[in-house]
């Protein structure tokens, strides 16, 4: 059963350790848990567990979206959306009492999972969001679209549903603007509850459930009408010393500032994932330690985690934007094959175009078709 405490309960303060603003926590099962610091909220914070009668807090070494959303569970606060380190919303004080997590994902409670070298810099932090992309076919960033509400997760009804609810569904996400509102279950009917109907956003909206829409739970559809997206993810580029338009250190466009992807994890399925976008054929390499030369600014990716089918880099798992514990010279790169497709009617061929120039001018630049 979930109790749910309001700071404005000063025994609290009491007890520990910590100054926010605005504090709240739950207890399930007996594990006390909370989010707090600089900005936080109900559902994003500094994670803290209570302990011993002492509040602490958790550790950010292979802090994952895995273990964020076991604690957004636990928390009543739908889906993790964000995995923070490097003390995201501030440091704490005193007691770390776990380092070292690893969840799957499905544990009920944060102290389940499999669990203090490190200082209080290293706090890590959530962010929460009653938005999730579910069903057949759907990644991060594309997928039947379900809310949570009184505890369960529900689907949208396709009534009215647009390019402007997808645009807010995308913004909600952090994944970039929507390319497609689909209707009639084109990433297979969910089961349950139907929560939302007539949808209808301007656009501009940060949440869903800001939009005009019928009363929760009320609605005249079947499951053969729940709503999708597919957003864009973030814009990428390849950059750095010899770089070209198929090679180079990869970048992230997010929130109007180019930054880097961190090396960890990075294999050739994320690699195939950056070719896939950019359009440039299957993946060569996957390449680590700054081949490419270090970036400057901002890193935004780290910990990315593709399967390799997903049609943009941010539709892969990753730690969340600017969680990090990486330099620059960790800055991950790509080579792709360059092949180019072309498609028919009737067939597809892979072809690959190589173009030779010669210096001398009367000397035709040749042309080879492999």
């Amino acid at each position: 059963m979930y109790i749910f405490f309001s700071l404005q309960f000063t025994i609290l303060k009491l007890l520990n350790l910590i100054s926010a603003t605005y504090l709240c926590f739950v207890l399930f099962a007996g594990v006390p848990i909370l989010l707090a610091g600089s900005g936080s909220t109900r559902c994003s914070g500094r994670v803290e567990v209570y302990h011993n009668n002492i509040w602490g807090t958790v550790c950010d070494d292979g802090w994952g979206l895995n273990d964020a959303q076991v604690v957004c569970r636990q928390l009543n606060c739908g889906s993790a959306l964000q995995a923070l380190q490097m003390a995201y919303f501030g440091p704490g004080t005193g007691q770390i009492w776990l380092d070292d997590v690893v969840c799957s994902g499905s544990e009920s409670s944060l102290t389940d999972c499999v669990t203090h070298n490190c200082g209080h810099n290293n706090n890590a932090g959530v962010i929460c969001v009653p938005i999730r992309l579910a069903g057949s076919g759907s990644t991060r960033c594309s997928g039947r679209v379900e809310i949570y509400h009184n505890n369960s997760w529900g689907t949208v009804c396709d009534d009215g549903w647009d390019l402007n609810d997808a645009e807010v569904v995308c913004r909600e996400l952090n994944c970039g603007s929507a390319l497609q509102a689909l209707p009639s279950t084109y990433f297979g009917a969910g089961t349950g509850q139907i929560w939302l109907d007539n949808v209808t956003c301007s656009g501009n909206e940060s949440s869903l459930t800001e939009c005009q829409h019928r009363a929760f739970g009320s609605h005249n559809c079947v499951h053969g009408q729940d709503a999708g997206v597919i957003c864009s993810g973030s814009p990428i580029r390849l950059a750095g010393p010899e770089s070209t338009r198929c090679s180079g250190r990869v970048e992230v466009y997010h929130n109007n500032i180019w930054g880097t992807v961190c090396d960890d994890r990075w294999d050739l399925n994320d690699a195939q994932v950056v070719c896939r976008q950019l359009k440039c054929g299957p993946a060569l390499q996957a390449l680590k330690s700054a081949h490419f030369s270090a970036g400057t600014g901002q890193i935004w990716l780290d910990e990315v985690t593709c399967s390799g089918n997903e049609n943009f880099l941010t539709g892969c798992q990753f730690s969340g934007f600017g969680a990090h514990n990486c330099k620059h010279s960790q800055d991950a790169g790509v080579i792709c094959s360059g092949k180019i497709y072309f498609w028919s009617s009737t067939r597809c061929q892979i072809q690959q175009i190589k173009l030779l120039c010669t210096t001398t001018e009367n000397r035709a630049n040749e042309l080879k078709q492999i």
